[in-house]
């Protein structure tokens, strides 16, 4: 894959698909791998509607990140 996808739900799906299948260690390691700010990729998946999970290492819908 050349670049993430810009569609707030497909960004979720293709970050967490990395994430999971271990393509990448961190949030931070695959945003620099894309060239994308961790900060700007955060709050722009917060506007809509989802959050990072530390623990679970995954975006999670708002509310469902405990």
């Amino acid at each position: 894959m050349d670049y993430l996808p810009h569609d707030a739900a497909m960004l979720v799906s293709t970050v967490n698909m990395f994430l999971r299948d271990e393509e990448y260690d961190s949030i931070e390691s695959l945003c620099y791998a894309f060239d994308r700010n961790v900060d700007e990729m955060k709050s722009y998946l917060a506007d809509n509607g989802y959050v990072y999970c530390e623990a679970q290492k995954q975006f999670r819908p708002i509310g469902f990140d405990q």
